[in-house]
């Protein structure tokens, strides 16, 4: 048999249960890595993409952007890396290292067009996968297997922005969501020091909330339980796709304050923007993190004993995770683990 056949879990139309797809990869490339999945996590931008919510799906599309697993084969190009290894991939699988965002060290935002490890790429529903060496991110002895893939797209995608705005252990920070996302800011946030405030429309969640390390738990759709906690927040990152009254939260920043956008809401934000200049207040945005910054992320998890919470599903079960994940009622994110040498397919 081939070493390039991959067995894996494709969604060949929009709309419809993913099925067992097999195909052959190609010879691999000298820049990439091959990787034997053992865990994936599943995220709901698998399902954006699946369903084309986003309209760049190429079908058959394979997703699964959250993997761990060993390493089978290196390209001659590949360097810093060795077979049987534990690695994570998570959202990008390539990018082009020469243009001026990459050579700047900031690949993530590849101006000649990086590639989604699940955008017209085969990701981790699969027995294999590959992308470039430099995205291969190597996991440390410390760092659970089971349940460290979403570190590498939801982990990644809170802790870049605690980088790029400097944060400290000094700020109050606000967590605006508290589902796949907003659980890991939590726990990523207290091991940074923070003071924590958990935004929610679920105050059932509090106790739990405050385990996870939450300072304080505010009913995120109470405009006068907002109007408690104006002037407060040196960054607010907000992980949810619905409208809320965002001059209400802008008025919860300190001066020089910072609502940092990670979920994608529905429609347009509306504010008036004297509410930004009068505070030097600013709404920013940021899409996953760099190889570096996905380094520094998975040593400072281990270094810190941050997991996160998650419910283990069978790969084979694919269907019926996906239908947890519709559901709302995960907890707080769902990894895969790969069982095709016991799966019927």
């Amino acid at each position: 048999m081939s070493n390039n056949l991959i067995n894996s879990y494709a969604a060949l139309h929009a709309g419809e249960a993913l099925v067992p797809f097999q195909f052959d990869a190609g010879e691999l490339q000298a820049h990439q890595v091959e990787i034997k999945v053992e865990y994936c996590g599943l995220c709901h931008s698998d399902v954006s993409v699946i369903e084309n919510q986003w309209g760049n799906a190429v079908y058959p599309v394979i997703a699964g952007h959250e993997v761990i697993g060993t390493i089978l084969r290196m390209g001659s190009e590949a360097k810093g890396l060795q077979i049987g290894q534990r690695v994570g991939l998570g959202w990008t699988a390539e990018s082009c290292q020469y243009c001026d965002q990459c050579v700047a060290g900031q690949p993530v935002l590849c101006s000649s067009g990086s590639t989604a490890t699940i955008v017209g790429h085969a990701g981790g529903f699969a027995d294999k996968v590959r992308a470039a060496w430099q995205w291969v991110i190597p996991l440390p002895e410390d760092l659970d297997p089971e349940s460290a893939g979403p570190l590498l797209c939801g982990g990644i995608t809170v802790f870049d922005p605690l980088l790029k705005h400097n944060i400290q252990a000094t700020h109050h920070v606000g967590v605006i969501g508290i589902g796949g996302l907003g659980h890991m800011a939590i726990k990523l946030l207290k091991a940074w020091g923070c003071e924590i405030t958990a935004f929610t429309s679920s105050l059932d969640k509090t106790d739990e909330l405050k385990a996870m390390g939450a300072d304080h738990v505010v009913n995120s759709r109470d405009v006068d339980a907002l109007k408690t906690q104006r002037g407060k927040f040196d960054l607010l990152l907000s992980t949810v796709n619905v409208t809320l009254n965002w001059p209400a939260y802008i008025s919860t920043l300190a001066p020089n304050g910072t609502i940092h956008l990670l979920g994608l809401p529905l429609e347009p934000i509306k504010f008036n923007v004297g509410s930004l200049i009068g505070g030097a207040k600013s709404i920013t945005g940021s899409p996953t993190g760099s190889p570096a910054a996905l380094r520094q992320l998975l040593k400072f998890a281990a270094r810190k004993n941050i997991a996160p919470q998650i419910e283990l599903f069978p790969m084979s079960q694919l269907n019926q995770a996906i239908e947890r994940l519709h559901s709302g009622q995960a907890r707080y994110r769902i990894v895969l683990q790969a069982d095709f040498e016991s799966s019927t397919t």
